[in-house]
C-alpha cells in the first residue's frame, strides 16, 4: 500500500521553492531555471516511485530521506556541471544518471540497515564515481578537451558551500567574541572610572582633613606646586609661572621663597595633591605635522603676527619661511622635530 502521510507532490514542491532561494546569484536566469526544474523533477520522479512500490515497505521518514538526498545532489551537480564549461544538451543525461544511482544505492542501504552515515558516504561516492565516469565518456567521444574535462571534475558546489557556511560560523564566532570583549572592556572601564571616583573622592577628603586651620584646598595646592617648581631651573619656573594668572604666580613665588615651606604640609598631604593635579595633566601628544600647525594657528589667532615675527625675526630664512607658510595652513619643507622645537619656542616667548 502506499507510504502513509508521504505527500511527495508536496514535498518536491518544498525542495524546487527552496533550490530558488539558494542557487548562485551570479548564474543566469536560465541557468537558475534549469537547476530548480530538474531538482524539482527528480524529486517528484523519485518520491512517486518509493510511494507506490509496496515491495519496499518504506516508512514517511526513510522515503523523505531518499528523496531529499537526490533533490540535494542534484541541486549541487546540475550547479557543477553549468561551472563546468560542459555544452547544456549533455547536461540531463549526466543528471539522470546521477539521480539513478542515487536511488538504487538508498534503497538498497535502507533495505540493508545501513547506518545513516555509511549511507551518505557510499553515495557521495557512487555520485562521483559516475559524474566522472561521464565526463570521461564526453571527452573519448570528443564532445570536451582536456581542459574542460579538468575543470568539469574540479568542480564540487557541495564542498564550497559547505566552507562558506564554516567561514560564515567562523564569522559570527569572532563577532560574538569580539562583542563581549567589547562588553568586557567596557565593563571594566566602568569599574575602573568606579574607583577612581572613589580615590579622587578619598583623597579630596584627606586633603581637606589635613588642611591646616585657615588655609585652603586652593593655597594647599599652590604650595605643593611650589615644592616642586624650587627644584626645576628658572627658565622652566618662569615659563610655568606665566600661564598662571598674576595673584596666583605671585603666591607660588612666595611660597618657593618659604624657607619653611615644608612644615606647613606634611608628606601624605603633598602626595595627596600631586596625585589630584596629576588627574589634570595634559597627555604629551604625538608630534605629528598636523599637531605642529594646529599649535601654530592656535597662537596666530590668539596673538598678532607682529608680535611673532618679533620673536623669529634673528632666525634662519627656512625657519621664517616655515612660519610664513604655516599662517596658510601649510607646512613647508622643514623637520618635523625642529617644527616641533620651533612651535614650542614660539609658544613660550609670547
Amino acid at each position: 500500500m502506499p507510504i502513509e502521510g508521504f505527500d511527495y507532490k508536496d514535498f518536491a514542491a518544498s525542495m524546487a521553492e527552496q533550490a530558488k532561494q539558494l542557487v548562485p546569484p551570479e548564474l543566469k536566469d536560465h541557468e537558475k531555471e534549469y537547476i530548480v526544474k530538474t531538482l524539482g523533477n527528480f524529486t517528484l520522479l523519485a518520491g512517486e516511485a518509493l510511494y507506490n512500490d509496496e515491495q519496499l515497505k518504506l516508512n514517511v521518514d526513510q522515503a523523505v530521506f531518499i528523496t531529499q538526498i537526490i533533490a540535494e545532489w542534484s541541486f549541487h551537480k546540475s550547479i557543477d556541471l553549468i561551472h563546468s564549461g560542459i555544452l547544456p544538451q549533455y547536461w540531463d543525461s549526466i543528471m539522470q544518471k546521477i539521480a539513478f544511482t542515487i536511488f538504487e544505492v538508498a534503497k538498497q542501504a535502507v533495505i540493508r540497515k545501513i547506518p545513516q552515515d555509511q549511507l551518505l558516504q557510499a553515495i557521495e561516492h557512487h555520485v562521483i564515481k559516475v559524474y566522472n565516469s561521464s565526463i570521461e565518456e564526453l571527452q573519448q567521444k570528443g564532445v570536451i578537451d582536456e581542459e574542460i574535462k579538468q575543470r568539469a571534475e574540479s568542480q564540487s558546489n557541495i564542498d564550497a558551500m559547505a566552507k562558506q557556511a564554516q567561514e560564515e560560523q567562523q564569522r559570527q564566532q569572532q563577532a560574538v567574541a569580539e562583542e563581549a570583549e567589547k562588553n568586557r572592556a567596557e565593563a571594566e572601564k566602568r569599574q575602573e572610572e568606579k574607583r577612581r571616583q572613589k580615590r579622587l573622592e578619598k583623597q579630596q577628603a584627606a586633603v581637606a582633613v589635613s588642611i591646616p586651620q585657615g588655609i585652603t584646598n586652593k593655597q594647599m595646592k599652590l604650595m605643593t606646586l611650589a615644592l616642586v617648581l624650587k627644584i626645576l631651573s628658572q627658565d622652566k619656573v618662569t615659563t610655568i609661572l606665566n600661564k598662571f594668572d598674576s595673584s596666583d604666580s605671585l603666591a607660588i613665588s612666595q611660597y618657593m621663597n618659604m624657607a619653611d615651606l615644608e612644615s606647613h604640609i606634611d608628606s601624605d598631604l603633598i602626595s595627596g595633591c600631586l596625585k589630584e593635579m596629576k588627574e589634570y595633566l595634559p597627555i604629551k601628544r604625538k608630534l605629528t605635522k598636523e599637531n605642529v600647525l594646529g599649535d601654530l594657528l592656535r597662537l596666530y589667532r590668539s596673538n598678532p603676527r607682529e608680535k611673532i615675527e618679533k620673536i623669529i625675526k634673528n632666525e634662519r630664512p627656512l625657519v621664517k619661511r616655515f612660519i610664513a607658510q604655516a599662517y596658510d595652513g601649510e607646512y613647508s619643507e622643514l623637520p618635523l622635530k625642529v617644527a616641533g622645537i620651533v612651535a614650542q619656542y614660539i609658544e613660550e616667548s609670547v
